[in-house]
């Protein structure tokens, strides 16, 4: 079973490629929602990388 943070990740990373699609179907609408996915997938990393978002000595 996918931890909490795995599936965070994964929420994040297709609500990426939901942003991504609409960018794909809207010109007008593209540079703002590949930032967005871009935003999501940054997130999905840091995620995965450190769940917990402690800061490390």
């Amino acid at each position: 079973m996918p931890s909490h943070a795995e599936l965070a990740a994964k929420l994040l990373r297709d609500a990426a490629s939901f942003f991504q699609t609409i960018a794909e179907q809207n010109p007008p609408l593209k540079e703002q929602m590949d930032e967005n996915a871009d935003v999501f997938v940054q997130v999905a990393d840091l995620v995965e990388k450190n769940p917990t978002g402690q800061i490390e000595d």
